[in-house]
């Protein structure tokens, strides 16, 4: 249940100020991906030509989208949280009421419900979706084998919401670039979280697979996220041929040489090397937004 927040919750008390508890509230969204993700499709839907009003709905119901997936997560997560010592959890370590965070998670939920369908009834209802997958993942997806698929369907759906929004026709290769980015995300958020997992019972697809494989699925995924927006991007002249072409050669090569340097024991040089092709991606993605609209 989400229900149950205390009236006095957010209240001094003697572990700390009113300050500090919402300072834990915000620290239990997952605010690096949570940020992350809102700016990517912000600058998306300005890039894709979106007015002031249209750029700032698109921001509002993708972060309460992604809060609400993130503070779910932290609720349910609690428990096996503190089971394996997660200090830098708040609701683990006891700064915030798992509670409080789940009824935040709800309340996000249905502030995104409205921001969505302000974009329109088909793009705001294909957003939903994404969100309801996110939420999903929390609700016990994560620990199947089917793990990557919310974040498939999430991160595909993402860019064709706010093309829709904006007017336009998403070519078919959009929502496939983006699944693939989601699809490595996955596999690369997961790989440090994954002894701590097992421990608690998860396992999804990554830890069925194991780090090394992990390692690789994301690579490859993100390269082939790189492949097809290039591809895809190549014939709308919103982006330089050369760009086009270095784009996947320097993901390659930042690739192969992660791989390489992480074979030392304890070497976190692979997953750098994924987070800087998911930039690179990022940035084809964003760049394409003029050409996704005319």
């Amino acid at each position: 249940m989400l229900g149950g927040m205390r009236p006095a919750e957010f209240g001094p008390g003697p572990d700390g100020s009113v300050t500090r508890r919402v300072l834990a509230l915000a620290r239990s969204c997952h605010p690096e991906p949570t940020v992350a993700v809102t700016a990517l499709v912000t600058a998306l839907a300005v890039t894709t030509g979106r007015d002031s009003v249209g750029v700032l709905l698109v921001a509002a119901a993708v972060l309460t989208g992604q809060l609400s997936i993130g503070w779910l997560n932290d609720h349910l997560d609690a428990g096996r949280d503190r089971a394996v010592g997660r200090t830098d959890k708040p609701a683990a370590a006891g700064v915030v009421d798992p509670r409080t965070v789940g009824v935040a998670a709800l309340v996000a939920a249905v502030l995104c419900v409205p921001l969505s369908l302000a974009s329109g009834v088909l793009a705001g209802g294909l957003h939903l979706v994404a969100v309801a997958a996110g939420l999903a993942y929390d609700l016990g997806l994560k620990a199947t084998r089917a793990s990557v698929v919310p974040y498939a369907v999430c991160f595909g759906l993402l860019p064709v919401f706010v093309v829709l929004g904006s007017g336009g026709a998403p070519p078919w290769w959009l929502p496939v670039a983006g699944a693939l980015l989601g699809s490595g995300a996955h596999f690369a958020n997961v790989l440090p979280d994954l002894d701590d997992d097992l421990a608690t019972g998860v396992r999804g697809l990554p830890h069925r697979l194991g780090a090394a494989r992990s390692r690789i699925a994301a690579a490859a995924l993100l390269l082939a996220a790189s492949v097809v927006l290039a591809g895809g991007v190549s014939g709308s002249g919103a982006v330089p041929v050369g760009v086009l072409v270095a784009a996947p050669v320097v993901a390659g090569a930042v690739l192969v040489a992660g791989f390489r340097v992480g074979r030392r024991p304890g070497s976190r040089a692979p997953f750098r090397a994924v987070l800087v092709v998911a930039l690179i991606d990022v940035v084809l993605l964003v760049a394409a937004g003029p050409a996704l609209v005319t």
